[in-house]
């Protein structure tokens, strides 16, 4: 069994290798410079709040940089670095405080980080062997107890994990933890690598505004939710010696913002930036680093709505939207055309699924045949009195989505619906309340483990914390039993092809493009890599030029 599930996970590692074409250098852009600069100059001082560093400063011995971020904030379900609540993970293992049992590589391949080696004993039995290096910032160092406290307090607290790891019992002997499964689990050790894995210490406890005591090159010493995180190193990191002293995260939630803070100099290095902004960094004084993901931008159709429950309306709407001019004008190139959930990078995405194509005319056709009618000719169609309204419900913290929303507008409106974009930054709470909404569209990384199983077990279930549509199928059902119960990774990816199409046929879920992730920093940053997962960026290699050399 040992020597089968190791080659299961090498395989889904090399299911996603072609993921790896990450690299740095600066991108070539198509956007409009004078629309860019129209943009960065309408702004002034970027938010965020005040900071305990100045970007790109040292003084004597100190280094600091800062680092602007669209996505951090309570908006995405990061108000802090706790990785037990909602996403907060991703925050801790972004910003370096935090790190997992288990990672990627740049080939998405896993290998140990935190843990030496794992055994799967059988089918329900893990046992993981812990590096004897390691300590948290808190100065206790990282043991058996501490990764069984940890794992505990996880699945006690956040429930896609809980769901995820099915943990029925964890033991502890020194440098050695055993986790027994209620049913099989054959990416136990993927799920190991989310970023809500990331391993803290439970004794140091959690901070009233969020903070955490991590195993990473960076500790934490204050946040404010939606405005800052400070950092310092971590002076006894077991990993290599940090190469900042000091390090400011900041939130700037508007892109125009974010492109005017690095133009200026008040942050060092950015994530989310607008690709509209790119052409203004295209020059020596700044370096891109950009990498494919399966981050895509999608809609969820909402079963409970008199609208999208319908099959002929889901299927004009995935019929009415136009794809590749959302993908070559607004993403500027930045991005690919989806079909499903997975890019074609994956041995099951691509083309491995069909869905429907832009059509417009065809997509008047079916919602003509099922009654859906101009009949007042407003140029809103109407069944039974009702309009065929379309609430679209977004979000402005990922620069593209309200694009995308505005776009389906037009082309959507072009066939007779009404579409009321609702871009807001309560979204999360909106998406809860089926009565507010009929689709909603947000981004999401859809293989970050490399395997399948991820986005079906996060959105597509009855089990799921975020099948916020309520969609239900038996086929689709049936399909994730057979997954969560394969071990063999060739019938895994069949599975995946499987499930998608039929989520696709019915038209629940509309996927609009897999997106290049890339992030810009002064000339002076070294050490930023994107990264295939889109896990890691403030590391130990993360450095900055003294400014008296520049």
């Amino acid at each position: 069994m040992k020597k089968k599930m190791m080659s299961m996970m090498l395989a889904l590692g090399l299911l996603a290798s072609a993921l790896a074409g990450c690299g740095g250098g600066g991108n070539s852009q198509s956007a409009s410079q004078n629309s860019a600069n129209q943009n960065a100059q309408s702004q002034s001082a970027a938010q965020g709040g005040e900071t305990g560093a100045d970007p790109g400063v040292t003084s004597g011995e100190t280094k600091r940089l800062v680092w602007g971020d669209t996505t951090f904030n309570a908006e995405n379900g990061e108000p802090d670095i706790n990785p037990h609540r909602d996403s907060s993970g991703w925050a801790c293992i972004r910003y370096g405080v935090g790190e997992t049992l288990f990672r990627f590589s740049d080939a998405m391949e896993i290998e140990p980080w935190l843990a030496q080696s794992y055994e799967n004993v059988d089918e329900l039995t893990w046992k993981i062997t812990l590096r004897d290096d390691v300590a948290f910032t808190s100065g206790r160092p990282m043991d058996g107890e501490a990764v069984k406290e940890c794992l505990e307090d996880l699945v006690a607290e956040h429930e896609r994990a809980a769901g995820d790891l099915q943990i029925a019992e964890i033991t502890a002997e020194g440098q050695t933890v055993t986790i027994r499964t209620e049913e099989p689990v054959p990416a136990l050790i993927n799920f190991l690598a989310d970023p809500y894995g990331c391993i803290i210490d439970m004794q140091a406890g959690v901070t009233e505004d969020g903070i955490v005591s991590g195993t990473g090159p960076y500790r934490a010493v204050s946040l404010v939710t939606d405005t800052s995180l400070e950092l310092v190193k971590n002076e006894n990191y077991w990993n290599g010696e940090p190469k900042i002293d000091e390090i400011t995260v900041r939130t700037i939630t508007d892109g125009d913002t974010l492109t005017m803070a690095l133009q200026s100099g008040e942050i060092d290095a950015a994530y989310g930036m607008p690709y509209a902004s790119y052409p203004l960094f295209e020059n020596d004084n700044y370096t891109f680093t950009g990498c494919a993901t399966s981050r895509v931008f999608f809609g969820a159709m909402n079963f409970e709505s008199e609208i999208t429950s319908d099959p002929a309306v889901r299927k004009a709407i995935a019929m009415g939207i136009d794809k590749e001019s959302f993908v070559e004008t607004l993403l500027d190139g930045n991005g690919y055309p989806a079909a499903g959930v997975y890019p074609d990078s994956f041995t099951f995405g691509g083309d491995a699924v069909t869905t429907e194509t832009y059509d417009p005319e065809g997509a008047a056709e079916i919602l003509e045949e099922a009654g859906w009618v101009d009949t007042d000719g407003d140029g809103i169609r109407e069944k039974d009195g009702q309009p065929l309204t379309l609430r679209w419900l977004t979000y402005p913290s990922r620069q593209e989505l309200p694009l995308l929303a505005e776009a389906a507008q037009a082309t959507l409106g072009a066939i007779g619906f009404d579409v009321q974009i609702n871009n807001t930054a309560d979204h999360n709470r909106i998406r809860t309340d089926t009565g507010a909404w009929d689709i909603y569209f947000s981004a999401m990384v859809t293989a970050p483990t490399g395997d399948p199983e991820y986005f079906f077990a996060y959105h597509c279930l009855d089990s799921s914390s975020n099948n916020d549509g309520h969609y239900h199928s038996d086929r689709l059902e049936e399909l994730a039993g057979q997954m969560t119960q394969t071990f063999d990774a060739d019938r895994r990816g069949e599975l995946a092809v499987e499930m998608q199409q039929v989520i696709l046929d019915d038209n629940a879920y509309v996927f609009c493009s897999h997106l290049r992730m890339s992030m810009i920093s002064k000339s002076s940053v070294a050490g930023l890599a994107a990264h295939p997962c889109d896990y890691y960026e403030i590391t130990a290699d993360l450095d900055i030029a003294d400014s008296s050399a520049r």
